[in-house]
């Protein structure tokens, strides 16, 4: 397993982070009690299996839903 950070422009209200959520939690290979995101700091913390699925898929599936990524970490 991976950890990845994933920082967002700025999430302008509470249903972004739901809708955010319900798009990384529906994604093979992400660890469902993994997935945080912080109104706060527009930023999403998860554990993902690498073997299964890439950072620019998780990426690209927030980007689907109309939030923009500017930059990942993963570790």
């Amino acid at each position: 397993m991976k950890s990845a950070t994933i920082q967002l422009e700025t999430l302008t209200c509470p249903s972004c982070m739901q809708k955010i959520e319900a798009a990384v939690k529906g994604l093979d290979g992400i660890s469902q009690d993994s997935v945080k995101v912080s109104f706060n700091t527009s930023k999403v913390k998860l554990d993902f299996d690498e073997d299964k699925i890439s950072i620019e898929e998780i990426e690209s599936a927030i980007t689907k839903v109309g939030y923009e990524v500017q930059k990942s970490r993963v570790k």
